[in-house]
């Protein structure tokens, strides 16, 4: 702390609370700006400010793994356009994944914070832009082997230079490498909007306390989020914990399973992860450069040193990581990335299940861990160009006091599927039916979160459909005695007959007729099934989440 400048609690606290408001309107100007559906409806997308050293300062409640993997693409823009050659109005974007992204589809945007003439932070935001090019509709091809297939590459770029002059240049780049460039550039000005609002907020604040004060504010407020942090680890027993988990496969290879390895560390106020024995890099797209695993790892700290404690770059500083090069987690370039997601969503749960042991009030049984994707590419009716994504979530592990969430996004991701009028609205495709998928939750005393099912019906055109699953063939696991979850499952009926099981991963084609019934994975169980209260069971029953057969097979309960 600048010993010039003595710190009011009181203002300290004020402040704090109005950065994390600013934030938090920069994510709602973001999603309401948006084109796509993925942004407006899914929710795919981020809003956080910084210092000028790239420590995150605060953050909206979005998206743990783009809030993570913002900390390395502001860094690397700062280093390349150091701030004292920064004009107010600039705006810089990004999204390589090998100079400090995360895939392809997720662009960052970086605005400098002025005060008194000078920056002293920055507003950031990354979206998940629906369709960046490469060699499918959507950008996350799970066929590629190497990233020249998955789309546009960024390297930090000026975009504006000062509050009106953009790069006409990139505009044109940008627009001539996607297959939807309104809707791209769209959600690209979504972004400017809300980068704008964050740097608008922050200076007014900055005008009422002034720039150097409210530097020596961000400054006390991560020193006490580290030393506050810190202090909640050494309440936890010293010791080094494992946990081994899998992917299904990479895309490529349909039948290798991917081994993810953790050794959790906690001493001395430290939290030290090592995924040595993790698989090898692989030919296919679940690679995750360092950022990915980053954001695993700051998720998975936070949930166990708890919320009382505030959400900054301080929180961070007691992670240290061993990922070894050349493998998944620290892939070589130019190895194919765009399908990270469930590789982060995999680290993120062996992270935790490794201290399901020792704090099993706070860890409780696996969830689906899967945010299946399903991305549609075609031509409309009238000849229009259309991508429209999913993002469909499975069941939270159950814990000992409650049961797990049926359908929704845990651990690093926090999207939501599309209403049906909305994807209905943008394709010709139908939605035919939406469910819980019955009995797909681990049985246990407390019982896993069901999955889902949902059937798409092509009614006009060629589509050319990606599917990006997990959980087809490891099962989410239970614990202290608790079922494991029901493993997903998705099949394509064809207009002629035919059905064809999709093996996790896969790129094909589908025409009028044909039909896609995807099942998400279920949560474990928790503690033995033959515990779990009866009328609660019976609930379940009446509700159509256990079947009479489950109820009486796997929860022995007699008939009534």
């Amino acid at each position: 702390m600048n010993m010039q400048h003595k710190i009011d609690p009181i203002t300290l606290e004020v402040v704090r609370n109005k950065l994390d408001g600013i934030a938090n309107e920069m994510e709602s100007t973001l999603l309401r700006s948006s084109f796509s559906p993925i942004v407006r409806e899914g929710l795919d997308a981020s809003a956080s400010l910084f210092t000028l050293e790239g420590e995150s300062l605060a953050q909206a409640v979005a998206i743990p793994i783009h809030l993570a993997t913002m900390i390395p693409v502001v860094r690397r823009i700062s280093s390349e356009f150091p701030p004292s050659t920064m004009e107010e109005g600039d705006i810089y974007l990004m999204n390589d994944p090998y100079l400090g992204g995360t895939h392809l589809p997720d662009i960052a945007l970086v605005m400098p914070i002025f005060a008194d003439g000078r920056p002293i932070a920055f507003a950031a935001t990354m979206t998940h832009h629906q369709d960046v090019g490469g060699m499918a509709p959507g950008s996350i091809p799970t066929n590629a082997t190497e990233i020249y297939q998955e789309g546009l590459r960024l390297p930090p770029l000026k975009f504006r230079s000062g509050p009106e002059r953009f790069d006409e240049t990139v505009i044109k780049i940008l627009r001539l490498n996607s297959r939807i460039p309104d809707t791209f550039m769209g959600d690209i000005h979504a972004q400017v909007s809300a980068c704008t609002v964050g740097a608008q907020r922050v200076a007014e604040l900055a005008r009422a306390h002034g720039g150097n004060m409210m530097q020596a504010l961000f400054a006390e407020l991560l020193d006490r989020s580290e030393q506050m942090t810190r202090e909640a680890l050494r309440k936890i027993p010293e010791g080094t914990y494992t946990y081994v988990d899998y992917n299904d496969n990479d895309g490529i290879d349909l039948d290798r399973r991917i081994r993810i390895e953790v050794a959790v560390t906690i001493r001395d106020g430290k939290f030290i992860c090592d995924f040595t024995g993790t698989n090898p890099q692989v030919r296919g797209p679940f690679n995750v450069v360092p950022s990915g695993t980053q954001a695993a790892a700051y998720y998975a700290l936070r949930t166990i040193t708890g919320a009382h404690i505030p959400t900054n770059g301080g929180c961070f500083r007691p992670v240290e990581l061993n990922l070894p090069e050349g493998s998944i987690l620290n892939p070589v370039e130019p190895a194919p990335v765009n399908s990270r997601t469930a590789t982060i969503k995999r680290a993120t749960g062996a992270i935790l299940g490794s201290l399901r042991g020792i704090l099993p009030e706070i860890v409780g049984a696996d969830a689906a861990g899967e945010m299946l994707a399903l991305m549609f590419g075609g031509t409309d009716r009238n000849g229009r160009r259309y991508v429209v994504g999913e993002l469909i979530a499975g069941g939270s592990g159950a814990g000992p006091e409650s049961d797990g969430v049926d359908v929704i996004e845990t651990d690093a991701t926090n999207c939501m599927n599309l209403p049906v009028e909305s994807f209905e609205r943008d394709a010709p495709i139908r939605i035919n039916s939406t469910r819980l998928r019955r009995d797909s939750g681990g049985a246990g005393r407390q019982r896993g979160g069901l999955g889902i099912e949902r059937e798409y019906e092509v009614l006009a055109g060629e589509v050319v459909f990606t599917h990006r699953g997990e959980r087809h063939f490891c099962p989410p696991s239970g614990a202290d005695g608790g079922e494991s979850g029901m493993t997903a499952r998705s099949v394509i009926y064809r207009a002629g007959g035919e059905e064809e099981v999709v093996p996790s991963k896969l790129v094909t084609r589908l025409f009028p007729g044909d039909r896609v019934l995807i099942l998400t994975a279920g949560g474990g169980g928790f503690g033995p099934a033959a515990d779990r209260d009866r009328d609660l069971l019976r609930t379940d029953i009446a509700n159509g989440k256990v079947s009479r057969e489950q109820a009486k097979e796997i929860y022995h309960l007699a008939d009534d």
